[in-house]
């Protein structure tokens, strides 16, 4: 009479340890890198929470520890996350990335084109957090309602005015082009720039740009 092999775990039904991953968080900022080590640290999925404060060295970290998922933040000192989400998309194996920030916003079109695959906000819960990382982690997109609603609306003269700045053009010659007075021209720019939170005509533009609107 031939005894039957063993039962595994697996096969007795036990359930199947989910796979544990390595998070990459990209920001300039200590307390970030403190609040979220300290967070996803507690996670039992989570296997080890790196850091990187510039584009080099996350590519670098990428590099040596191979992570799952990349935080990054959408602003990073004179870093744009987008250009440093291609870079590490272009690793091999490259992360998945989640973009993030605590003051601004991209539209999803915008996100998917620098190959990220989700936005969250900083002042999400730490229970939001942890649970978009996870989701990311097992391949999904967590892009949200509220995604679109943070990119800021322009009204049709301001997306006109952001066109011209783009194109270099002075205040005095959009208000020849709009047929406008330049004070009224600098008042819609002055509007523009506390919309984007831009310091600059060239921090307009760049913004804009970063969160999918016409410029």
């Amino acid at each position: 009479m031939s005894t039957s092999a063993p039962m595994t775990e697996q096969a007795a039904g036990a359930p199947v340890e989910p796979k544990r991953l390595r998070v990459l968080v990209v920001d300039d900022h200590d307390v970030v890198h403190w609040g979220f080590r300290l967070m996803l640290g507690q996670m039992q999925w989570v296997e080890r929470c790196l850091s990187a404060r510039t584009g080099s060295e996350a590519v670098a970290v990428c590099r040596r520890y191979e992570p799952h998922v990349a935080l990054v933040d959408l602003f990073l000192g004179g870093e744009s996350g987008p250009e440093i989400c291609e870079r590490l998309r272009a690793e091999a194996p490259a992360p998945r990335v989640l973009l993030m920030s605590g003051a601004g916003s991209i539209s999803p079109r915008a996100a998917r084109a620098a190959g990220a695959v989700g936005f969250i906000s900083k002042d999400s819960s730490a229970k939001e957090i942890a649970q978009m990382v996870r989701m990311v982690g097992d391949g999904r997109e967590v892009f949200s309602e509220t995604t679109n609603a943070a990119v800021p609306s322009l009204t049709d003269r301001e997306s006109e005015i952001l066109a011209l700045i783009a194109g270099g053009a002075t205040n005095r010659e959009i208000a020849g082009t709009l047929y406008l007075s330049p004070h009224t021209v600098k008042e819609h720019t002055s509007t523009l720039y506390r919309k984007l939170g831009a310091r600059n005509r060239a921090d307009a533009v760049q913004r804009a740009q970063r969160l999918g609107l016409r410029a």
